[in-house]
């Protein structure tokens, strides 16, 4: 029976423990999207962490639309993620980075006034985080059929770039109303060509994508992180369960390193999923190893792994105040709570200022 703190095989990597750190947005980075300096201390005080996801990295100028968040498509972006990796290895750490595409999220002031693209013409609702503030979303444009192969050269290009930065590998942000999740779902994607109407053809840029990360940088190298039961950010499909369990096939046969699933509960805090979790339908169809994600308790993660619905769980937000999050799950330590007014802020506080707990 597997244990939180048991090794495991993702691909090219040998994990010591299953607790991994989730991909978290923290805007530390420079309005050139570069990592800044206390970065590299930031992800190297987490280095206890059987695999570190990194935030979600933007793969291209039009795919970015976070403040101060950070890119991977030029020099000086892969020269500061370098130094992030570098201090990670150098704590005994292993690091993949997410790659990120907005889609319809970005808003037209990260683009010179330019609509965002997305599968079809929609509108996300609420609002966007700008510069100058929340500001509404605006309608994106459909992608036509001759961009689609410079969107996914652009994946391939930040893969590279990923492992030019010293990353152990990379993970494709599949996931939460993003680029790829606007083409799965009916909701958004309204196209009549080779890549909307049936399952089958929203699935295809998924596929093309991930295809062309392994290309980049070998299969045993690349991850993949879907949110089958939640619709986020009015991104919502009419059969979940159908269009999911296609998905999964198609990145089981392309034997890809491991799959994440972030699954939030129908009462989650931060964003409720739609209904059940569907990991336990989805996991017999993937050989390889199950991350799973979302408000998922240190006792819950036990016994989710030993039973075998996961492999591995990602924690996101407990990780924020608790570098050492893997030592106080491991020895009962009581966890610290973080402060929500600085998860985004730009400096030090809130970021790399939390103690560890004592010995």
């Amino acid at each position: 029976m597997p244990g939180l703190f048991d090794p495991l095989r993702l691909g090219a990597l040998t994990v010591p423990n299953r607790i991994f750190m989730a991909p978290l947005t923290r805007a530390r980075g420079t309005r050139d999207h570069v990592p800044t300096e206390i970065m590299p201390t930031y992800y190297a005080q987490r280095a206890s962490a059987g695999l570190l996801i990194s935030e979600a990295i933007g793969i291209s100028r039009q795919g970015l639309g976070w403040p101060f968040a950070t890119g991977l498509w030029t020099r000086p972006q892969v020269e500061g993620w370098r130094r992030v990796t570098d201090a990670v290895h150098a704590a005994g750490g292993r690091i993949v980075a997410q790659l990120w595409h907005m889609g319809r999220l970005v808003h037209p002031s990260f683009l010179g006034g330019e609509a965002p693209v997305s599968a079809s013409s929609t509108v996300a609702p609420r609002y966007a985080h700008t510069y100058d503030g929340k500001a509404p979303y605006a309608a994106s444009r459909p992608l036509a059929l001759d961009e689609i192969p410079g969107v996914v050269a652009d994946y391939a290009r930040a893969a590279r770039h990923a492992m030019e930065a010293g990353f152990d590998g990379v993970q494709l942000h599949a996931a939460n109303g993003y680029l790829i999740d606007q083409f799965l779902r009916d909701g958004t994607n309204q196209r009549d060509d080779a890549y909307g109407g049936s399952i089958e053809n929203r699935v295809r840029l998924l596929r093309e994508v991930t295809a062309a990360l392994i290309d980049a940088v070998g299969a045993d190298r690349t991850g993949v992180r879907l949110s089958p039961n939640v619709s986020s950010q009015g991104v919502a499909d009419s059969d979940a369960l159908a269009l999911f369990t296609a998905a999964v096939k198609a990145l089981d046969a392309l034997g890809i390193a491991h799959l994440e699933l972030r699954e939030p509960p129908t009462t989650g805090t931060f964003g409720a999923g739609d209904g059940p979790r569907l990991a336990p339908q989805l996991r017999p169809l993937f050989r390889g190893p199950v991350v799973l994600n979302s408000d998922i308790t240190p006792a819950q993660a036990r016994d989710d792994v030993a039973a075998g619905v996961g492999d591995a769980v990602s924690f996101g937000r407990p990780f924020i105040s608790n570098p050492d999050l893997v030592r106080r799950i491991a020895e009962g330590i009581p966890l610290a709570p973080s402060t929500q007014a600085t998860w985004y802020a730009q400096g030090p506080e809130g970021y790399i200022d939390y103690p560890t707990a004592a010995p």
